[in-house]
């Protein structure tokens, strides 16, 4: 049996750019965040489908490396499959392309099944009829996330800010490529101008919602100069997410 797949065209748009005129990395995580919903629901697992039974998708971690930037204006291609489960993930994978074939990036998924009376983790096979959908496929693009360190309690903090109202989704909680931004945002500009992110690893760990106090908490690696380790705190205290992120100089 073949693993379903979708494959769609997105173009970069100029308010999806940097200074470069090359897509943010903000917008490739909206790409695929938006072609993951659209194919959960041609599947019959979208969001109001697992609603009809109480449960919720929760995107738990996320895993990209990045080879290339394109150029706004430019059309690029999304593919992605769900890819069997791992413990209670059920993982999917996202391949990125020109349309020539040249890679862009390739993106590892991990979803938790929550029951939302209980909030209680569900197993995908005791939440899903359609598991046969989740067939592990022999070929993955990238590795799947996995748990990253919490940042030392010196590391660096940021200026904290509020939880605004575009920062939502339709459940009312911090939209997840919003984390990421975040992170973006905390970096000094001159350290921008200079460097992209090759690769990003992300731990959902907890939702944030409408007014809450937000610190990003920073600690560099010892096995890269240019990679860092983000936690972002609530109150300064409860940690919603960490983000991990390794960086490149930037080619004129």
């Amino acid at each position: 049996m073949n693993i379903p797949c979708l494959e769609r065209e997105f173009r970069i748009h100029v308010y999806e750019t940097f200074v470069d005129e090359k897509a943010n990395i903000c917008a490739l995580f909206n790409y695929m965040q938006d072609i993951a919903a659209e194919h959960a629901i041609r599947m019959g697992y979208g969001r109001d489908d697992l609603m009809k039974d109480n449960n919720f998708w929760v995107l738990s971690r996320m895993y990209a490396e990045i080879t290339e930037y394109p150029f706004r204006d430019e059309t690029i291609l999304i593919k992605t499959w769900p890819s069997g489960t791992d413990n209670v993930f059920s993982l999917r994978f996202f391949d990125l392309k020109f349309p020539g074939g040249r890679t862009i990036a390739k993106a590892s998924s991990s979803w938790l099944i929550i029951d939302a009376e209980t909030r209680r983790i569900r197993r995908p096979e005791q939440a899903l009829e359609k598991l046969t959908y989740f067939r592990k496929s022999d070929k993955t693009p990238v590795r799947i996330a996995e748990k990253i360190r919490q940042t030392p309690a010196g590391g660096k903090m940021s200026d904290g800010f509020r939880v605004k109202t575009s920062d939502l989704d339709v459940n009312m909680h911090t939209n997840n490529v919003n984390y990421l931004k975040w992170t973006i945002d905390s970096y000094d500009f001159d350290f921008m101008l200079k460097h992209v992110p090759v690769s990003v690893e992300i731990n959902y760990l907890a939702e944030s919602v409408l007014g809450d106090n937000i610190t990003i908490r920073t600690s560099g690696a010892e096995s890269s100069p240019y990679a860092f380790t983000h936690s972002i705190l609530k109150d300064k205290v409860q940690e919603l997410c960490r983000i991990r992120i390794e960086w490149k100089e930037r080619k004129n």
